[in-house]
This record gives structure tokens, C-alpha cells and sequence, in this order.
């Protein structure tokens, strides 16, 4: 399988205007019932936006290690192909000193080290609370970071690509253990985890489809509803 940078690069090439990720925001908080469609040139600009931060604020490169602590969600797609895109380790245990740490939790944030705060609503621009040094204020500050990024190095094959639950998967074997998905397919995801989100988005646009998540429990009416106004297939 081609590399997360690749596949998200394959997507703008042959149809950057395809909806490629559509999330209904089911959990509680202030973007509850938002609905958000994006095409592959919308992800790809942030994912440039983010690893460009990455690479030019923290000199992330292939074997370092970022932990993301989000919940699902379109923004986590971006940071998880901006970690990817720089070829460093995606850590989702939270063990050991990653740098940074990306999260939508002020909660979550380290008591000292570099990180980032992502606000989950579709036109924050500014996180609205007060972070301490060395923290980024996503909705404010990542939109400085340039619109196109070249990696300062490619990851290898066999370096690490994913750590989830004290295991690693390599850059050569991500989303090998997916399940096939006919090419063009609609996939609809329902309260997935983090894990299972990224590696059926890498494996839905792999075959040039798209996803219609549901970050969050939704009852079967809810969903027997959105599945046919989106034209669900998976």
C-alpha cells in the first residue's frame, strides 16, 4: 500500500472536489450537531498547515514521535496525515516524552513541553481559553504555517508509522490488516475509535472513496437517516 502522504496526494490529483470526509459531530459540547463535508484539497491544505508547524516549530522528522490525544474527528485526520507526512512515529498510548502532544482536550495537555490545542469547532479562531507557554493555539496560529509542504526527509519502510496499544506498525505494513473497500465506496463509521477511524480512512481512499462518520453513539433512526441522505454504500 502506498503511504498516507501518497494516497492523500493520489485524491488531489485525480479529484481534489470529491467529498472524501463527512462528519456528523454527535458528542456533547459546543459543536454537538455540527455537520461538516470536506473535499480532498480542504484536508490536504491543512494537512500542509500542520506539517509545516510540525516540521518548522518542533523539527518533527522521521523517528520522532508525536502523540495525538483526540477524539474522532475530521481535525484529527488532518493531524494524523500532517504526523505521517513528516514520517514520524503517530502515537496514540501516551507513554514516554513525545514532542509535541496534539489534543482537543485542554485537560489533556502536558504540564511542560511542547503541544497543541485543536478547537473542534469549523470557524474557531482561537482556542478561547488560556494556554500556558509552548502550546499553539490551533484555531489562531496554524493558518500562518504555508499552504504547501515538502518533507525534509522520507520515512522508510520499515520505520515506525503507528503505536496503539504497546503495538507498532511500520510505514510498509499501515492499513495492511484493514478491510479491502470497493473502490468509490461511501463508508459510514459509527463511534469508531482513533485506530479504526485512520486506518479505514487510509484504506477507503486508497479506492478513491470517501467516509461519513459518526464521532459519538447515534441511534439507529439517526443513522438509518443520514446513511440514505448520504448516499451510504458500506
Amino acid at each position: 500500500m502506498s503511504t498516507p502522504a501518497e494516497v492523500l496526494a493520489t485524491l488531489q490529483r485525480t479529484d481534489s472536489a470529491a467529498p472524501r470526509i463527512t462528519c456528523h459531530d454527535d458528542l456533547p459540547g459546543p459543536t454537538a450537531g455540527e455537520r461538516v463535508e470536506l473535499s480532498a484539497r480542504v484536508p490536504g491544505n491543512w494537512v500542509s498547515k500542520a506539517a509545516n508547524a510540525l516540521q518548522e516549530e518542533w523539527d518533527i522528522e522521521p523517528g520522532s514521535v508525536v502523540h495525538l490525544a483526540m477524539r474522532p474527528h475530521w481535525r484529527l485526520a488532518y493531524w494524523a496525515w500532517a504526523i505521517w507526512s513528516v514520517g514520524a512515529v503517530l502515537d496514540l498510548d501516551g507513554e514516554g516524552s513525545p514532542d509535541p502532544v496534539v489534543t482537543d482536550d485542554p485537560a489533556r495537555l502536558p504540564r511542560d513541553g511542547p503541544a497543541v490545542l485543536v478547537t473542534r469547532a469549523a470557524l474557531a479562531r482561537s482556542a478561547g481559553v488560556p494556554l500556558p507557554d509552548g502550546v499553539m493555539d490551533e484555531a489562531a496560529d496554524l493558518s500562518t504555517h504555508g499552504d504547501l509542504f515538502a518533507p525534509r526527509a522520507e520515512p522508510q519502510g520499515d520505520d515506525i508509522a503507528l503505536r496503539v496499544a504497546g503495538q507498532e506498525t511500520s510505514y510498509e505494513d499501515l492499513g495492511a490488516t484493514s478491510t479491502p473497500t470497493a473502490k468509490g465506496a461511501r463508508v459510514q463509521l459509527v463511534d469508531p475509535s482513533v485506530e479504526a477511524l485512520l486506518r479505514t480512512a487510509l484504506t477507503v481512499w486508497s479506492a478513491q472513496g470517501s467516509l461519513v462518520v459518526h464521532p459519538g453513539p447515534t441511534d439507529e433512526q439517526t443513522l438509518a437517516r443520514r446513511a440514505d441522505a448520504e448516499g451510504v454504500t458500506a
